[in-house]
């Protein structure tokens, strides 16, 4: 195997607590919690990460640069790992009977990420792939922090001033402070807290297009995962890229520098580029579905844009249902004037996007 230097972001997924968990329980019933909450980590990171391997109650993964997705994408991927982390604990507790000390103690359990953005090599030794370097050393060296003490937080997501800076994102309520260690000096570090997080992003509110509600739906299969796709349908620049600069979606509002609930879009389209539709997001469940309203004019409709997985994760099936809030014309017309243009219209736009998501693939593997 070709050994040479990659570039990406490295991530850490660690179960906080379990050490001191695994000391005052039965190691059985340990064993089997610790699987099914390993494996609600790993199901998650698979769709965007490499998994390097298992760390004991870590799992520890990176991406290539040249696969590497917005850090917007990055930051929903690990939130997302972190809700469904918390739905299997929930679940796993919830659903046992049983009075040992293991079982009746899954609640202590949480979990925290690191993320760092650095150089590494992939070496194979006897069959066995491991990833090494100084930056490798450093992102496991940071799990030995001070975050907990200085913030009383026991879940967080923990990236490295590179890593931040690379992500190139703004959201609120950033912890920052500073670690020292051995050999590798002083290291400024941001953190966020999942806590707050989990409960924002399950107290939001919730608004869905049904099938049965919409005035008009269709559907299209990609061949990419979930984030993937839900990276092009959501980025601005990419669905400007899209239309072939046709149309010009611009980014405006960002409530909390991140994207989702209150966010809107703006698209110049048209002759010149003069004409102006307002998108804004009502409901945003990365990579799940999101909901938005878009307003050109007298016209406003509701959509909902629901990703479904299909051939064992590997592809996705879009879903896209529409209902009308006002229109200037009668229902009627506008539904077949969906049927007639402007369903042709998307389903072109769609071919086009994976053509490029096929394409971007296919340079970041010939990248690795």
């Amino acid at each position: 195997m070709d050994e040479k230097t990659q570039h990406g972001y490295l991530v850490i997924a660690d179960i906080s607590g379990f050490t001191s968990y695994l000391a005052k329980v039965e190691l059985e019933h340990a064993h089997e919690i610790l699987t099914d909450l390993l494996e609600s980590i790993v199901k998650e990171f698979k769709t965007l990460l490499t998994i390097s391997k298992l760390e004991g109650d870590a799992v520890f993964a990176y991406v290539p640069q040249a696969n590497t997705p917005s850090g917007e994408r990055l930051l929903e991927l690990i939130e997302n790992t972190y809700i469904a982390f918390r739905k299997q604990r929930d679940v796993s507790r919830q659903n046992t009977t049983c009075t040992c000390n293991a079982c009746q103690s899954i609640p202590t359990l949480d979990l925290k990420f690191f993320v760092h953005h650095g150089d590494y090599i992939v070496q194979e030794v006897s069959g066995i792939r491991e990833l090494v370097g100084s930056d490798v050393n450093l992102i496991h060296r940071l799990m030995k922090n001070h975050v907990t003490e200085n913030t009383g937080w026991s879940a967080y997501i923990l990236c490295t001033g590179r890593a931040f800076q690379t992500m190139s994102i703004q959201p609120e309520g950033v912890h920052e402070q500073s670690e020292s260690y051995e050999h590798l000096g002083e290291i400024r570090i941001h953190c966020i807290d999942l806590h707050n997080r989990y409960m924002a992003i399950v107290e939001a509110r919730r608004v869905f297009v049904s099938p049965e509600e919409a005035d008009f739906s269709m559907s299209h299969d990609f061949y990419a995962p979930q984030p993937i796709v839900w990276d092009w349908i959501t980025d601005p620049e990419k669905r400007t890229l899209v239309s072939g600069s046709k149309n010009l979606f611009t980014a405006k509002s960002r409530p909390g520098g991140r994207n989702g609930p209150g966010a809107t879009n703006h698209c110049a389209h048209g002759k010149e580029l003069k004409n102006l539709m307002v998108e804004t997001i009502l409901d945003w469940r990365p990579f799940d579905y999101l909901t938005k309203e878009t307003e050109e004019g007298k016209n406003i409709f509701r959509e909902t844009w629901r990703l479904e997985p299909i051939q064992d994760n590997e592809g996705t099936r879009l879903h896209i249902h529409s209902k009308m809030i006002s229109v200037p014309v009668p229902r009627w017309i506008m539904r077949l004037m969906f049927k007639l243009m402007i369903a042709k219209e998307i389903e072109e736009s769609f071919h086009t996007t994976s053509e490029l998501i096929e394409e971007e693939l296919s340079s970041a593997q010939a990248a690795v």
